[in-house]
């Protein structure tokens, strides 16, 4: 395997730093999604089943 060269590391900076924030963007997308129904119809019985037996609410 080749040793870098010094030309190329603020190369493979600047191209982490890229994918770094892609990513963040990515994540912050995803976050401000709403949940599908579904997923909130599964929680909402599995919160049900916590308040039932009396467990935590």
């Amino acid at each position: 395997m080749k040793k870098d060269k010094e030309g190329d590391v603020p190369n493979r900076q600047a191209i982490r730093a890229q994918i770094d924030e892609n990513l963040k963007r990515v994540y912050a997308a995803t976050l401000n999604e709403e949940l599908p129904d579904r997923f909130r119809d599964l929680l909402a019985q599995l919160k049900g089943r916590t308040t039932d037996k009396g467990g935590p609410e």
